[in-house]
């Protein structure tokens, strides 16, 4: 059985991808360029501090993104988003 760990009354959800290793800044790249080809974010832009400025339409305000890993982190948001839409319109 999965070890499931309560937390604030619900179960905990576990991660099936466990890398070993940070994600590079090229990686974080590649899925910027993805996300912007696919037009699923109007932009992601890498700043020089190594941050990642990031806008979802071009109305919407610009969201800071602290490095690779949290640029990997926002497509693997989009990508279950994604996933879980199409699923519930089947």
């Amino acid at each position: 059985m999965p070890d499931h760990r309560p937390g604030h009354g619900g179960l905990a959800i576990h991660s099936h991808n466990h890398r070993t290793s940070l994600p590079t800044s090229a990686e974080a790249g590649a899925w910027a360029d993805v996300l912007v080809r696919r037009q699923l974010v109007h932009a992601a832009v890498l700043a020089p501090n190594g941050q990642w400025l990031v806008q979802h339409c071009a109305e919407s305000p610009v969201r800071v993104l602290n490095g690779p890993a949290a640029m990997v982190e926002l497509a693997a948001e989009i990508q279950h988003r994604i996933r879980t839409t199409r699923h519930r319109t089947r």
